[in-house]
This record gives C-alpha cells, structure tokens and sequence, in this order.
C-alpha cells in the first residue's frame, strides 16, 4: 500500500531536500515540484490561470509516480510528496486572492497520509525562481500553512532545525506512522 507523505510550506524551507533525503532513507521515490519546471520553461512573470495549469501538472506528476511504484498488500511503499495543491492554493490567493474552483476540488477527493510542514528557520537561499526573500512575508506563509493544518483531518507534523534534525523529526514520525 501507498502512504503518501506531502511536504509543504513558504519557499526556501527545505522542502525539496527533505524530500530527497526521505527519499534516499527510505529507498523510495518523491515527486518533484512541478512548478519549478513550468517557470523555468516559461519564465517567473506567470498568470492565475498558469497557477491552474501547474496544479494540473503537479497533480498528474504525482499520479504517475504513483502508478510507477511497486506496491504489496503486506508492506507500505513511501512516496514523498514536494507540494501539492495546499501549495497551490495558498500561492493563488496569496498573489492573485482568489484560487481556482478545480485546486479546492481537488483538495476535497485527494487522499494523503502525512503532511510535513517546513518552518522558515533555515537560512533564506537565493534562485531565480524564489519571490519572498524577506522573514516577514515567510513567517506569514508558513502560518497561513499551519492554519491548514490545523484544519484538515490529515496527521501533520512541524519540521523545523538544521537539515539533519528536519530529517530525524521527519523519520520519527514516519517510523511512529507506518511502523516501517
């Protein structure tokens, strides 16, 4: 069985490393941020309809890797998750203040296992991509991610600390989850 552990938060928190170490820990895969693909192929001025389509993407990137995972009924097989439409959501209303109906939809019908929210403790890294350099408008991000949290049914938990202790707090509560 797929468990489905989702990685989300403000930009530059951490989010794709951890997904890459989960990964290598767990001899398993993760999926991409899709979005980083999308505006490095069609530059960073994007449009709230753009946000639409790299949700759709993102959505079907998961899938993919999904379907490509081998899976027993006896064990649990780990995907980690870069984003997913929370991330959407939160990017729609934050720039344009509205989200698109099918990013809410989809929050509604699609099933996760653990979400992994990264705190804004770790030093900002500049790329070209990257739009809220400063500590306020991260601070205010990753509440505006806890607030989700705190609101959906899905276990979370927050990852905060060095690189290594985001690791050891996200291992801990995976082994605690799925008895791995």
């Amino acid at each position: 069985m797929i468990k489905k552990v989702v990685v989300v938060g403000p930009e530059s928190t951490g989010k794709s490393t951890l997904c890459e170490q989960l990964a290598s820990q767990y001899a398993t895969t993760w999926v991409p941020e899709y979005a980083r693909e999308y505006l490095l192929k069609h530059g960073k001025q994007y449009s709230y309809d753009d946000l639409l389509i790299i949700a759709q993407q993102q959505v079907a990137l998961e899938d993919q890797y999904a379907a490509a995972l081998p899976t027993t009924a006896e064990q649990n097989t780990l995907l980690f998750i870069d984003t997913d439409l929370y991330v959407m959501k939160v990017w729609c209303e934050y720039v344009f203040g509205k989200c698109h109906p099918w990013i809410l939809d989809q929050i509604a019908v699609r099933q996760y296992d653990l979400y992994l929210l990264c705190d804004t403790d770790l030093p900002w890294v500049k790329d070209e991509l990257r739009e809220y350099p400063d500590l306020e408008s991260r601070r205010e991000l990753y509440h505006i991610y806890k607030d989700l949290m705190l609101n959906q049914a899905v276990p979370w938990i927050n990852i905060s600390g060095d690189y290594e202790q985001r690791l050891g707090k996200a291992v801990k509560k995976i082994e605690e989850l799925f008895k791995t």
